[in-house]
């Protein structure tokens, strides 16, 4: 079955008759009969007053906005008026103002369902949240997996049918985890391309706001809009998809492909196969600057001392209630010197120089590696710390060397594996080349297919959802 585009769909709420109204009905029922957990809160009368003001405007001969009634579910990192900000935690944080990227959709017409469940305080990436719910990854019929994080509920509220567009965050890889690992797209941005402003902090320096969506398009049609508004004039000689033909893709020597789960990456590789088949060039690449900027990440030097700083600059009062799988990996980060994180992010500044003049020198479009490492863990396999800690590990590894690199990076499916959970396939380029990129791969996808197309329909959910 074939799933509208959201610009398709926003055209068709624009031309009038309450398209809105059925949009966001649709999108409640969804969420009424889902038993997956995305959401912390979902507000089924605000929605339709949204979308009732959406069909107001269409009614009155008035432009409602290229997201008209695009139902949207945000992150709780997100301040959001209306709702208490959380951000994972046992208590709800001080008010904050909504930031640049809620009031643009907002702008856009877009109308915001709830917000998704995060890990606490954004500081992991498999997902578990045990203050507030872990989401349910839909793809297993039978255990309780990881959603992936830190945005957990954002992939999850996409299956469920309750959103078209799902808000997230990514420092280390917070987007693209989640979308690998329940099997839709996920982009991060060029860090500092989108103001982060109204988003609790993890990381001034590797912080960014994104989406996550069901298809390239519909990521790239989002983008497309929200970019001026962040600043940026619309690239679009470079930026229109001409197909794979040409497309220099470098499969990089890397701890990316070779500490990868033999099923994820024979998935991964069978895409590649299937885009040189289409055209492609596929070019081994030397790129040590991966596996070294992953190292860094996990040093712990800069994520972990500007996370420390800002609860004791800003929220004093939370750093004792949190919970050890939070709490105890900040271990020394207090310890960590003001030599050493200003060594850390000179080494980052020396290995993304080194990585754009390879690429270019190269000549090489993208960097293909699977996103996860890992399939994404059942909850009772990280009842230990230990055992938490090396998941949430490996689940970073994959995506944070994009994050230190200053890579635009997207994840999208690639298939199954054999255990039946997604495979993502990421695709890194230069920073500031966010809009060809996701020309890029909305070439790819269109070789590849979409992720109903490729993946199917998760197990739990026993038909498509009614949004669909």
């Amino acid at each position: 079955m074939s799933r509208p585009s959201i610009e398709a769909v926003a055209a068709q709420v624009g031309r009038g008759g309450g398209v809105a109204r059925r949009e966001a009905e649709a999108a409640i029922r969804c969420h009424e009969a889902s038993d997956l957990g995305a959401y912390i809160a979902f507000d089924a009368e605000a929605l339709r007053r949204q979308a009732d003001e959406v069909d107001a405007a269409a009614a009155r001969g008035e432009d409602p906005g290229p997201l008209a009634g695009i139902t949207v579910s945000v992150k709780d990192l997100y301040a959001l008026d209306g709702y208490p900000l959380r951000a994972g935690t046992k208590r709800p944080l001080p008010a904050w103002p909504e930031g640049f990227l809620v009031r643009a959709l907002r702008e856009l017409g877009a109308v915001i369902t709830g917000k998704t469940h995060t890990v606490e305080f954004a500081f992991g990436a498999v997902g578990l949240n045990p203050n507030t719910g872990t989401p349910v990854n839909p793809w297993d019929p039978v255990e309780h997996r990881a959603p992936g994080g830190s945005s957990a509920g954002a992939g999850v509220s996409l299956w469920e049918g309750s959103a078209r567009i799902a808000l997230g965050s990514d420092t280390g890889g917070s987007i693209r985890i989640p979308a690998s690992a329940t099997g839709v797209v996920g982009f991060r941005p060029t860090t500092g391309r989108w103001p982060t402003t109204g988003v609790v902090p993890l990381s001034t320096t590797l912080d960014t706001v994104g989406l996550l969506t069901h298809t390239v398009e519909d990521l790239r049609y989002a983008f497309g809009l929200l970019d001026p508004l962040a600043g940026h004039a619309r690239e679009t000689a470079d930026a229109t998809p001409q197909g794979v033909a040409g497309l220099r893709i470098g499969v990089p020597a890397s701890h990316l492909w070779t500490d990868a789960e033999a099923g994820i990456s024979a998935v991964v590789e069978d895409t590649l196969a299937e885009l040189r088949a289409a055209g492609a060039t596929v070019i081994p690449i030397d790129m040590p600057e991966l596996d070294e900027a992953g190292e860094r990440y996990f040093d712990g030097q800069i994520v972990q001392p500007e996370f420390l700083g800002f609860l004791e600059r800003d929220l004093p009062e939370w750093i004792p209630l949190l919970h050890p799988i939070v709490g105890k990996r900040l271990g020394a980060a207090g310890d960590v010197r003001a030599l050493d994180y200003l060594a850390a992010l000179h080494e980052r500044r020396r290995l993304s120089a080194d990585v754009h003049a390879r690429l270019a020198s190269e000549r090489i479009d993208l960097l293909a590696t699977p996103t996860l490492q890992i399939a994404p863990p059942p909850l009772t396999a990280l009842s230990r710390l230990g055992a938490y800690r090396d998941a949430n590990r490996l689940m970073l590894s994959g995506t944070c060397p994009a994050s230190m690199l200053d890579l635009c990076a997207i994840s999208l499916p690639a298939g199954l594996d054999g255990e039946g959970m997604p495979v993502g396939l990421q695709l890194m380029g230069p920073a500031g080349a966010d809009l060809v990129v996701l020309a890029q791969a909305a070439a790819v996808e269109s070789v590849l297919g979409t992720n109903l197309a490729r993946l199917g329909t998760p197990p739990r959910l026993a038909e498509p959802s009614q949004a669909d």
